[in-house]
């Protein structure tokens, strides 16, 4: 679950290590992510991508930055130039500058570069009230979106194929950010897998007691939503 590019689902974990009930498996993996938020981590410095997307099925009669169905996530990634440095990424009840600027505070340090589209709430928003400078590129053509933020877009399309392939995008939207934190776990330490187990480890044993995770939630029988 730290160190494999496409983690592990409960029912993977369940049949891997001979657990006897699928829900202990699935309480397993919960509690582990639950863990993988270092509560001393580094905000993300020096030029950041931000960016925003969709996580679900295709929706009739929806267009633009709309949706009725879909999770909604905002993803920040250190643009290094020739690569991606680290990423942040949270679950939105919806889009707007207030909620945006609370993800800015909380994961972006002041001084920093914010690169956008030419979104509206991106543009008008008081980055200079954040301590940040706001560069924002219209990108005209979906084509142009890859061109103009490159680590953010690659990233969404990582975190979907992954979401989509592990989990077959089976995720409950009260537990979902557990799932984006997962994923942020691996892709800040993909250069050095071989102390993720150990990382994990310790943040697990730093962590309080949390208690049952799992009450009467449904639990899918014959493939995991883990």
């Amino acid at each position: 679950m730290s160190t494999l590019t496409p983690g592990i689902s409960a029912l993977q974990l369940q049949r891997q290590m001979g657990i006897g009930s699928y829900r202990t498996a699935l309480n397993l993996c919960r509690r582990l992510r639950r863990a993988m938020v270092n509560p001393m981590r580094e905000p993300l410095n020096g030029v950041i991508e931000l960016d925003d997307t969709y996580v679900g099925g295709a929706e009739k009669g929806v267009m633009g930055r709309r949706t009725k169905t879909k999770k909604i996530v905002v993803v920040g990634v250190e643009n290094r130039g020739d690569h991606a440095g680290r990423v942040r990424i949270q679950h939105l009840p919806a889009l707007s500058w207030k909620l945006i600027r609370q993800f800015a505070t909380a994961n972006i340090a002041p001084g920093s570069e914010v690169r956008t589209d030419g979104v509206s709430f991106y543009v008008y928003g008081d980055w200079s009230a954040l301590g940040l400078h706001h560069k924002p590129r219209v990108q005209e053509t979906p084509e142009r979106a890859g061109r103009i933020l490159p680590w953010v877009h690659q990233v969404i399309g990582n975190l979907d194929t992954w979401l989509r392939g592990t989990h077959h995008s089976r995720m409950e939207a009260k537990h979902f950010q557990e799932y984006l934190d997962e994923y942020t776990f691996r892709f800040n330490r993909r250069g050095y897998r071989e102390h993720a187990f150990l990382t994990l480890l310790i943040l697990a044993t730093k962590r309080r007691r949390l208690g049952a995770l799992i009450g009467s939630e449904p639990v899918l029988q014959g493939r995991s939503s883990a």
